[in-house]
Order: structure tokens, then C-alpha cells, then sequence
């Protein structure tokens, strides 16, 4: 048996001897992979549970729904709205610790409904490791079990179960929620979430994988992976970037020639973010002068 193998039987033989579990399941393969090995060890007993809300992008709700019919796992949707808070909408230093809470909050409500005492989630042991992460403290104070983390299981390892499994999604780029890409200090709106969410689908559609779309209060701020920066500085990609991401109600498009940076707009990252914009490509005037 591989080692690989073997941890994934660690985890199930850990698993089974629960009564049930509800996985907070957002169809990203740290969660998939929970719920793979949940539906492994528990069967009917095991059902995963998407928080459906406005920060996540319809697409991600689309590959929830057909990763879970994948998996074979009882599937259920929560519906909650962050803007409700206060806290949440001032996008302070502890975004998504007030996020976290609410979305775990909701799960251990159907939870409770359905009769199932513990709730698990998809955090991994190099999630642990890394910066600036508040809302990990929401999953330690509401008692969520991190069964990845508990054994040890890292991202490469966590991607190899997942092709163990033949899941589809063993290589997605992790997708953080839409707020993220709203630098810390700026609101978060019902506007702002949209026209990000119309932005990223275009990028989607016109086949980017590893991008994000930040939100400067009107300009838009493209980041994309450094395998995809010499697409995006094509001149067709600029002309289109221009007029449709403008369209979807940004005022500038510009493209952050850093690329893809995870948390550039949060406050572990060293840059102000107006340093941030300031290393960017203005779509709005292709040419150099």
C-alpha cells in the first residue's frame, strides 16, 4: 500500500467511527477529498453541505453540485447572507473570521437539524502554517473537525487522494470567496461582489485558471498566473479586457504584471494597496507612450 493510500485509510478508519458527519463542502479538493473519504467510511451517514450566499460565485455553486453528484455524497444548501453583518460588511482585519462563523454556524444548524453532532471541514496542515488566516480561529472556536489537518495531510498529499479517488477536481486552483478580492478597509457591497463575479467569469470563459479580479473602489486589477501573464498581455486580451470588464461596471482595467498573489489585497501582504496599483498595466491605454 502507498503512503498516500495509507493516510486516506487513516483518515476513513478515523471517520467511521463517528455516527454521522456534515462536511462544510464548497467543491474545492480540500473539501471534496473530506467528503470522498467521509462518504467511504460512513455511506448515507455522511452528507455534505454547501453555504450558499453572495459571496460565492454561481460557478463555484454549479461545481459543488456536480462534485458532490461525483462523489456520490447526499448533498445539501444552506442559505445565509454575510451582508447581514455589520462586522462582515466593514472588511476590517477579521473578514473572515465574522465569514467563517456565520458559514459554520449554519452548518452546525442543518447539522442539528438532520441529527448529526460534528461538523468537519476542509482545512489542511499547510492551511495551518500559513499567515494571516483569522478564520481558522472560527473553526477552533466552534469546535469544527479539521480531519486533514488532524493527520498531518498537506496540499500535495491532499491533491494526491484526490487523484486516488479520480475526483475532478484534484487540480483546481483554490477559489476563495468573492470578498477577498475587496482590499481590507473598503465595504463590501451587494455591487462590488457582482462586478467581480461578471469580471471572473469572462476570464473563466475565456480560458484563464489561475486568476483573480480585485476590486480598488472602481478599478478593476487582474491578476493572473504567471504561466497565463504573456496570454493576458496579448493585444487582443487587452482590447477585451477593456471593454467587457469595463462593462460589467469598473471604471478602469488594469493588469497587475506581479500576477496571481494570494491575500494581495489582505493584510498579510507587505504592500499598501495603492503600492499594489501602482505595478499594474492600464488596460485602458494599451499602447506605451
Amino acid at each position: 500500500m502507498s503512503a498516500v493510500a495509507e493516510t486516506a485509510a487513516a483518515v476513513r478508519e478515523d471517520l467511521a467511527t463517528r455516527d454521522g458527519v456534515l462536511i462544510a463542502f464548497s467543491g474545492g479538493v480540500d473539501s471534496s477529498v473530506v467528503a470522498a473519504l467521509a462518504h467511504d467510511a460512513l455511506g448515507d451517514d455522511a452528507v455534505a453541505c454547501t453555504a450558499k450566499s453572495e459571496t460565492l460565485p454561481a460557478a463555484e455553486l454549479d461545481d459543488a453540485v456536480r462534485v458532490a453528484e461525483e462523489i456520490g455524497i447526499r448533498h445539501e444548501l444552506v442559505e445565509f447572507s454575510e451582508l447581514d453583518s455589520d462586522d462582515f460588511v466593514a472588511n476590517d482585519e477579521q473578514r473572515c473570521y465574522h465569514c467563517r462563523s456565520m458559514r459554520l454556524g449554519a452548518m452546525y444548524d442543518r447539522a442539528r437539524e438532520l441529527g448529526i453532532d460534528v461538523v468537519c471541514d476542509g482545512t489542511n496542515a499547510s492551511d495551518a502554517g500559513e499567515g494571516h488566516r483569522p478564520g481558522l480561529r472560527a473553526v477552533e472556536e466552534l469546535d469544527a473537525y479539521s480531519p486533514l489537518l488532524e493527520h498531518g495531510i498537506e496540499k500535495e498529499e491532499v491533491r494526491a487522494i484526490a487523484r486516488e479517488y479520480d475526483l475532478s477536481v484534484a487540480d483546481k486552483p483554490s477559489m476563495a470567496c468573492l470578498s477577498s478580492r475587496i482590499p481590507t478597509g473598503l465595504n463590501v457591497t451587494e455591487e462590488r461582489l457582482s462586478r467581480v463575479e461578471k469580471a471572473e467569469r469572462l476570464l473563466r470563459t475565456w480560458g484563464f485558471e489561475q486568476f483573480r479580479v480585485r476590486d480598488h473602489d472602481g478599478l478593476a486589477r487582474i491578476e493572473v498566473g504567471e504561466q497565463e501573464l504573456e496570454a493576458a498581455l496579448d493585444p487582443d486580451f487587452v482590447r477585451a479586457a477593456r471593454d467587457h470588464i469595463g462593462d460589467c461596471g469598473f471604471d478602469h482595467v488594469t493588469l497587475d504584471l506581479h500576477g496571481y498573489r494570494t491575500g494581495s489585497v489582505s493584510p498579510e501582504d507587505e504592500q499598501s494597496g495603492e503600492d499594489v496599483v501602482a505595478d499594474v498595466f492600464d488596460a485602458d491605454y494599451p499602447s506605451a507612450e
